[in-house]
């Protein structure tokens, strides 16, 4: 099992030294959420908390996580990224193609995007996008990001996107890519491609969630041993609880350490802290 730590919420001015530290300690990767803008007011309820309410404050950072990458690649050298979860379909293809490339080619292979769909209707206005069938868009785009991101000149033809011939460089290494959601639709994505990414959720609900998608995996006549299913876990608190994970299936564990020891308010010491001791509390160097 491999663990991320998610810098979700922090100053963008500590993500940098939490990725060099979680490097040193052995961590596998860092997990790098999006959003361009936070709206004051909202028609739209958030969809992952029981009263509809954004689990952030106002003027919380969201630093562009191509960008970041970029900057944390140069300061580590085996670490992992991944986006959790980008937003496609709220974007052109070309735009956000170029920045995933370039992003994973400055991190010489270490980049794992995670899409979902999006949820803020009034962000896809802002962005000038369309919120309505933007399944079938991320879908497209998915294909399409495939076709740029391959050596040489390109054509695509979609329902959505019509590409002339054209090349795009550089051409960055593989791409792993990873669909969030807790939906069948989302689960019915994400067995297409690479792995899952989940929301807080139960160890039970996610094991469910890992034989589902394990036998989607089947009936799409793909291997299920090698699909990435990463998540955090609410209720997994001994090395026990993540080993029950893992013999289900669960083979990417998302986390930020500092709140099982300090709380939110953690300062960049406190957290860097955390995460030794929760390397050594779970023996994970054992």
């Amino acid at each position: 099992m491999k663990f991320y730590i998610s810098p979700a919420f922090l100053r963008t001015g500590e993500i940098v030294e939490i990725a060099k530290a979680a490097e040193d300690l052995g961590y596998d990767g860092i997990a790098i959420p999006d959003h361009v803008v936070n709206l004051e007011s909202l028609d739209t309820p958030y969809p992952y908390t029981r009263d509809g309410r954004r689990r952030w404050e106002p003027f919380t950072d969201w630093p562009d996580p191509w960008v970041l990458i970029g900057a944390l690649a140069q300061a580590t050298s085996r670490l992992r990224f991944v986006t959790t979860v980008y937003i496609p379909a709220m974007r052109d293809p070309y735009s956000a193609a170029k920045a995933i490339g370039t992003a994973a080619f400055l991190a010489g292979g270490r980049v794992e995007l995670g899409v979902g769909v999006g949820w803020c209707a009034e962000e896809f206005a802002l962005m000038g996008q369309r919120f309505d069938r933007r399944g079938r868009r991320t879908d497209e785009m998915l294909r399409l990001f495939r076709a740029l991101w391959q050596p040489g000149w390109t054509e695509f033809h979609g329902e959505f996107y019509t590409t002339p011939r054209l090349e795009m460089e550089p051409t960055p290494p593989h791409i792993p890519i990873y669909v969030g959601g807790l939906s069948e639709n989302a689960l019915r994505r994400a067995a297409r491609h690479d792995g899952w990414i989940g929301d807080l959720i139960s160890t039970d609900r996610a094991i469910g969630i890992a034989r589902r998608l394990h036998q989607l995996r089947r009936e799409n006549g793909l291997p299920a041993d090698d699909f990435t299913i990463l998540t955090p876990l609410t209720d997994a608190l001994v090395r026990a609880d993540y080993d029950r994970a893992a013999a289900a299936g669960i083979t990417h564990i998302l986390t930020q350490p500092w709140m099982f020891y300090t709380g939110p308010q953690a300062t960049l010491a406190e957290k860097i802290d955390g995460m030794k001791r929760y390397r050594k509390d779970l023996a994970l160097d054992g």
